[in-house]
């Protein structure tokens, strides 16, 4: 794409002085699904373009759908499998040319917004001149302890790799920072929520199906649909869904991921469930409020069980 204002990333979408009649977003992963959200519902005529056959690459698809049923009626159009070829900077915007297996084809936009993922800065402060090592895409490799190479050295937030998340340096911090004071501490990475803050959210903590299938890692799962939540009902968004991965045998939660209004704050409670080890048993013992979209956690454990008032699911054997 050629060097123009009207190219953006992430950071400058946050600060344009006007709002565009109509951008494409070049990206369709977690931010570049977040800025889809923002600019339609600020008016813009938003389009989307992704290298895959999927939108938010490498999370589970059934947490993913719900979103996309909703950005297709607030998009005006998304391209999946689809390679951006070209980009010609002309008066009237900026003309893109993206292909597919089946077609080419180019729009004129007047923002085009680049979202297809950051490298580190590592090699951009200069940290191998004091011996740190700086490895692919300027990220630096750190032990569980947060140490560099040089072990009087610590690093900490996206510069140390993925998750790229603020929570998750926040972590690093503390633990960095204890360590450096004496104390015994690592970092825990198994238990790391994920955000996708569009509407409706995407969160999701632990493993997910597509680890688990990825990696051969043996699970169960429970679901509840959110169409049979009583407090989704009442505000009427009814396309969340709560899923819940027990590992067999044991039925210790593995993992767990919500789509629906809310989702980010939800997912605390896997996070806590994951922490301390908690079964389904765990989870269904637990009071939540009535009606809340908390229950939702409930009822997964619930209808994993087959014990579920509100949807039904063949009972469990002891």
């Amino acid at each position: 794409l050629p060097d123009d204002p009207r190219i953006i990333d992430s950071t400058s979408a946050l600060e344009l002085t006007e709002i565009p009649d109509s951008i494409l977003i070049v990206g369709g992963g977690i931010i570049g699904l977040e800025m889809a959200t923002i600019y339609s519902a600020l008016g813009s005529n938003v389009s989307i373009v992704e290298l895959t056959d999927t939108l938010m690459p490498g999370t589970d698809m059934d947490l993913v759908k719900p979103l996309e049923k909703l950005l297709e009626n607030k998009c005006d159009a998304i391209y999946k499998g689809f390679e951006v070829t070209n980009g010609l900077a002309t008066k009237a915007g900026i003309e893109v040319t993206f292909k597919g297996s089946k077609s080419t084809q180019s729009e004129v936009y007047d923002v085009v917004l680049v979202s297809v993922g950051r490298i580190a800065n590592g090699g951009l402060i200069d940290a191998g001149k004091a011996g740190i090592e700086v490895g692919k895409n300027g990220v630096i490799p750190v032990d569980h302890q947060m140490r560099t190479s040089v072990p009087n050295i610590f690093a900490i937030g996206d510069v140390v790799g993925e998750p790229m998340l603020a929570h998750k340096a926040s972590h690093e911090a503390k633990v960095a920072s204890e360590v450096a004071a004496g104390i015994n501490t690592a970092l825990d990475t198994h238990c790391i929520p994920s955000v996708a803050y569009t509407d409706p959210e995407v969160a999701w903590v632990g493993l997910t199906e597509d680890n688990c299938e990825r990696e051969n890692i043996p699970y169960e799962k429970g679901i509840f649909p959110w169409a049979a939540s009583g407090r989704s009902l009442t505000i009427n968004r009814s396309e969340g869904l709560t899923k819940l991965l027990f590992e067999p045998g044991t039925k210790r939660l593995l993992g767990g991921g919500i789509v629906g209004t809310n989702a980010g704050e939800l997912i605390a409670e896997g996070v806590v469930a994951i922490e301390m080890g908690a079964t389904v048993r765990d989870l269904k013992e637990c009071i939540h409020p009535h009606p809340t979209l908390s229950e939702t956690m409930l009822e997964s454990a619930e209808s994993f069980l087959g014990l579920s008032t509100h949807v039904y699911r063949p009972k469990k054997r002891n």
